[in-house]
């Protein structure tokens, strides 16, 4: 966890440096979530990129002995990234989104299958 919050602040202060927001940030052991205003002089892939190297210098640096075993070959993030516009959907429901995810996904579960047998 102590990682995870580590990562929040290296992504936060990145996006400050590029005049961007960092609205929300979540994250498992193996992915993160965030939800990131981003500054129209800059495209989605440059700001990805800038994310992934300055969080994969700092956490190699501060957290060697924790990460060397779970790289992508010699990588921190993998090559691949998702991004989706949340034009259609309000910030209340990505947000709630994002703050799900620090559950574990056996709790996950758990919920889903109490909202399924309420319906």
């Amino acid at each position: 966890m102590e990682m995870l919050t580590s990562l929040n602040e290296i992504m936060k202060e990145t996006c400050l440096q590029m005049n961007c927001e960092l609205i929300e940030f979540n994250g498992e052991d193996d992915h993160i979530h965030m939800l990131v205003s981003v500054h129209p002089k800059h495209s989605v892939s440059n700001l990805v990129g800038k994310l992934k190297g300055k969080s994969s210098y700092v956490l190699r640096r501060s957290y060697w002995d924790e990460i060397k075993g779970k790289l992508w070959g010699n990588h921190f993030w993998p090559p691949s990234y998702c991004v989706v516009s949340c034009g259609g959907a309000s910030l209340e429901v990505v947000k709630k989104y994002i703050e799900n995810q620090r559950t574990p996904t056996s709790e996950k579960n758990a919920k889903k299958s109490k909202s399924l047998k309420k319906s």
